[in-house]
């Protein structure tokens, strides 16, 4: 609808709309038509207002999820000039500074603003990711609060190095990288392990608190389901084969020798016949939750495969930290539709996979991966996989209607499209 069609419609002049439609809402004043236009970010408002009064409908009910799918699509370029404002409407600075809704784009921008006290930079420093930890020490305000660097300093994720730097001591010399040495792959092996040692230092609580609980697949398909069928029948086939031997066997001792010959035959035949991923699951399953970790470091890509759906998020996020995954099975998971929402997360958080182009398409491609992390990606997007985008039927409506938008502005500026 024509934002001054809903003047007429409401009876405010604009002047009086523009300047009191965010109490108008609080009030409940506003008609329903006004408050869908406003949960889409389609009012005649200064953008610090539109933020201000999309962040005050993240609360109501009936608008709450357009007024999200808004937020996560909003122009980065543009919160970023608002978040760094110190006058800034403190909803906007405290949405985005709450842990749910941080986009590490505009961290930075937050942690310079006076708006955020002292209290909220330390209470940060204390206890967030290393990502995190990452700006605090790139942040000139943050090296100059002697308060902040002492709350960072008992963060369990900041590395010694990291610490020595703060406080002005000189860090020792490292020249070869964890993992790539010259003496070849018994020290890089080393060098894994520690990178693994020190990780499970760093998550030691998230590991204690799965210790104890059964290994379990998230999302476990049909495939796996089918081959622990056959296993059964082919255990239970064995036992059967096994008893019938001993009853023939029972009144003969050369035909027991027989039948226990036979019998190991068939058990040797059938652990030879057995796939190897299967096994490799067998293994993996039989690990508590911190040789489990470890294995997500030190394991190959078929540990890493079935690891990544391990239904502890700890061990989840040990394989996305492992120095031996790959580009491509990022892009393989990234892809999946039968890991948890947090593997998605996780890889839309890193840096490293998110400068990889398949990754980001396959994070928007993907039905599993939430709203609020594929929305910003779409404009991310190459001409040709917009276009292909807004018709697909596999992604929400936000996402297509996205598409269509970016590949409007994309092929309209000089874009190449691709047939």
């Amino acid at each position: 609808m024509d934002v001054p069609l809903l003047f007429r419609i409401s009876g405010f002049g604009p002047e009086f709309f523009m300047n009191r439609i965010l109490d108008l809402i609080r009030r409940n004043q506003v008609p329903p038509a006004v408050m869908r236009s406003a949960s889409k970010g389609a009012l005649p408002v200064p953008a610090a207002e539109m933020l201000e009064i999309l962040v005050y409908l993240v609360q109501n009910p009936v608008f709450a999820q357009d007024a999200r799918m808004t937020l996560a699509g909003w122009d980065l370029q543009s919160a970023r000039e608002i978040v760094q404002d110190p006058n800034a409407p403190p909803e906007i600075i405290g949405h985005y500074w709450a842990e749910q809704n941080r986009r590490p784009a505009l961290m930075p921008y937050l942690i310079e603003n006076a708006a955020v006290s002292e209290n909220m930079l330390m209470e940060l420093a204390a206890g967030c990711p290393r990502e995190i930890i990452n700006m605090l020490i790139a942040s000139p305000r943050v090296l100059a609060s002697p308060a902040v660097i002492e709350a960072l300093s008992t963060n369990p994720r900041l590395l010694p190095e990291d610490l020595k730097g703060l406080r002005g001591e000189p860090q020792d010399q490292v020249e070869i990288p964890i993992g790539v040495n010259a003496s070849g792959s018994q020290a890089e092996d080393g060098g894994f392990a520690a990178a693994a040692e020190a990780w499970k230092q760093e998550h030691a609580q998230e590991i204690e608190a799965e210790e104890g609980k059964s290994f379990q697949l998230v999302g476990e398909d049909e495939q796996f389901a089918g081959q622990s069928s056959a296993e059964g029948a082919k255990g239970e086939a064995i036992e059967r084969s096994s008893a019938e031997d001993n009853r023939a066997s029972s009144t003969n001792a050369d035909t027991l020798a027989i039948a226990a010959m036979a019998l190991h035959n068939k058990v040797q035949a059938s652990a030879a016949n057995e796939p190897e991923r299967l096994t490799v699951m067998q293994r993996v399953a039989r690990l508590n939750a911190s040789e489990r970790v470890k294995t997500a470091f030190m394991g190959g890509k078929e540990e890493r495969a079935i690891l990544i759906r391990d239904g502890a998020r700890v061990v989840q996020n040990a394989v996305l930290a492992s120095p031996k995954l790959t580009d491509p099975e990022v892009e393989t998971f990234a892809a999946q539709k039968n890991v948890s929402e947090n593997v998605l997360r996780e890889i839309a958080r890193s840096r490293r996979f998110m400068k990889n182009y398949s990754v980001v398409r396959n994070l928007v491609l993907n039905p599993k991966t939430p709203l609020d992390v594929s929305m910003p990606l779409v404009k991310m997007l190459m001409v040709y996989d917009l276009k292909a985008l807004q018709h697909s039927k596999s992604v929400s409506e936000g996402i297509r209607r996205l598409a269509f938008k970016y590949y409007k502005e994309k092929a309209s500026s000089g874009g190449r499209t691709k047939d």
